[in-house]
């Protein structure tokens, strides 16, 4: 195995351990909130509400996952639908006020876990580190979907 393909190797192991522990970590910042759930609820706070179908597409997600996600919120009482003012036939997702002081609530534990877990890392480690993050994210975004499915 050359550096590169190592690299690579290590890269995959790290992100799934690192995947597992975001997973695991996203119950304990509150019992109600997956990390998927969390993640709906920061895109509709960024994107002041949305439908459920532009979720699937964000995400690329199937509709049905968000579906059931999307009702386990409502039960929550985390979102609402809203008629679209400019669409009166679209029902937009919108966080309720719980909805918006829970998602604040684990965001700041989040927050505060990272820069506890990173305390000691030198300023141009995190800047090189960040980067690297919104490099990666970036392509993983702009890949098409054949290219994801393989890993290319």
């Amino acid at each position: 195995m050359n550096a590169a393909d190592a690299s690579v190797e290590t890269i995959q192991r790290e992100m799934t351990a690192f995947a597992r522990r975001a997973r695991a970590s996203a119950g304990r910042m509150h019992p109600e909130l997956s990390l998927v759930s969390y993640t709906l609820l920061g895109h509709l706070e960024e994107s002041g509400g949305c439908r459920a179908t532009d979720l699937a597409a964000h995400y690329a997600l199937d509709k049905s996952t968000v579906s059931r996600q999307v009702a386990a919120l409502e039960r929550a009482e985390l979102i609402e639908r809203r008629v679209d003012p400019e669409d009166h036939r679209v029902q937009v997702l919108q966080l309720t006020e719980a909805g918006t002081r829970i998602l604040a609530q684990v965001t700041d534990s989040r927050r505060i876990a990272f820069r506890e877990r990173l305390a000691d890392w030198p300023a141009a480690d995190l800047e090189r580190f960040a980067a690297y993050l919104v490099r990666y994210n970036t392509a993983a975004a702009g890949a098409p979907p054949a290219a994801k499915a393989s890993g290319s």
